[in-house]
């Protein structure tokens, strides 16, 4: 008979390790996610708190995947142990496959987010009536703190929510929004102000080349 020590020891390994990919996982996005809680909660100022933890994201997914790879080796090692006709007892919840396929699907969509953090931010752009082109600026504002395109549709979603915003269109890979409005409906201060209440920093301006 398999000792219940033995098992529950096993267990506990392949629960820990579970847990530890699924932090890791969470971290590994953790740059990306508050730019949504930020638009749901209503407190952009808090959008880029986590923006330092981008550099380390590839050795946080690292981390997950090994610790997660190890929970399903413990998980099978144990269960080729099981099969050996020994009598033992019903598992406890965290020895299940259930278990490991629920922190495994979970992790999955945590690492993933920054891919699809864009359908939690509705449309927003107006249809602007053009009165006179000469009022038409399109500037670029270099940005600071932006990580992922999570960052990208916060920044596009505040802009747009302005009068007079024709197009705008953020890269967080140039560090930069380019946008095109009408000046005689908002101004550069205006936009500014809205790109500052995401949490992220408009460093400076320059106007575009036709």
């Amino acid at each position: 008979m398999k000792t219940d020590l033995s098992n529950d020891k096993a267990g506990k390994k392949s629960k820990n390790a579970a847990y530890t990919g699924l932090l890791a996982a969470l971290a590994a996005s953790s740059c990306c996610i508050p730019p949504v809680i930020a638009l749901i909660a209503g407190v952009g100022g808090s959008a880029s708190a986590l923006s330092w933890m981008e550099p380390f994201r590839p050795y946080l997914i690292g981390l997950a995947v090994i610790a997660i790879g190890y929970a399903w080796y413990n998980h099978f090692k144990s269960k080729k142990e099981d099969d050996c006709g020994c009598e033992i007892e019903k598992p406890k919840w965290y020895q299940t496959k259930t278990f490991l396929v629920a922190i495994t699907v979970f992790a999955v969509i945590s690492i993933s987010f920054p891919y699809y953090a864009h359908i939690f931010y509705p449309d927003n752009k107006k249809e602007v009536v053009i009165v006179n082109q000469a009022n038409i600026e399109t500037t670029d504002f270099i940005i600071e703190g932006m990580t992922c395109q999570a960052c990208e549709a916060h920044i596009d979603h505040a802009v747009n929510a302005l009068e007079g915003i024709i197009n705008v269109k953020s890269s967080y890979e140039n560090e930069n929004a380019q946008v095109e409005y009408d000046n005689s409906k908002t101004t550069l201060k205006e936009i500014t102000k809205a790109i500052n209440s995401t949490g992220y920093t408009a460093l400076f301006i320059r106007e575009c080349n036709e």
